[in-house]
Formats: structure tokens, sequence, C-alpha cells
């Protein structure tokens, strides 16, 4: 939704995020956004391929363009998130 993907953001090693918190940022040649945690952790990497080569992003968000590492908090917030087939099915019923 955002288009070409020209920065990004990544957390830094051990820093703690909130569910739902700010994480990351990318930008795009049509708007800046933030990136936020579906859970809460402690980041144990963040990519560092997306920092220096963002536009891979759009050519491979589910593989090799992963953002962060989380060390989970609290595991009970994972019942909360979509599997994969939910979230294509979401992804589908709701284009951009």
């Amino acid at each position: 939704m955002l288009g070409d993907i020209v920065f990004v953001e990544v957390p830094e090693n051990g820093k703690s995020i909130d569910k739902d918190g700010q994480a990351a940022i990318v930008e795009s040649t049509k708007a800046a956004s933030d990136v936020y945690s579906p859970i809460s952790g402690e980041v144990t990497e963040g990519n560092k391929l997306i920092v220096d080569t963002p536009e891979s992003v759009n050519s491979d968000p589910e593989g090799a363009s992963w953002f962060f590492k989380i060390k989970v908090k609290d595991k009970s917030e994972l019942d909360a998130l979509m599997s994969k087939q939910e979230y294509d099915k979401f992804v589908e019923e709701n284009p951009s």
C-alpha cells in the first residue's frame, strides 16, 4: 500500500518493545509510516539488509526482508495473531 520503499529504520538490539508499540520506520515514494510490533519483547536482531537495500522490502517481504527478531515477553500474546492463511484471506478481502 505504501508503494516503493526507499528508507527503512529498524530497532537496535536490546530495545524493549511493547505490544502495538512503534518498532521501526519505513518511507516510500508516497508516505512515511511507523511499523508496530504485534507482541511485547526485546529485540534480538534488526535486519541490516533492509536498511542498506530498502527496496528489497518490495521484492521479498516474506523472506529475506524481515524487519526484526524479538524475544517474546508474554507468549499468550501470540494467541491473538493471525495464521498465514487468516492473514492471506484478510489481505484478499481488504485490497489497497
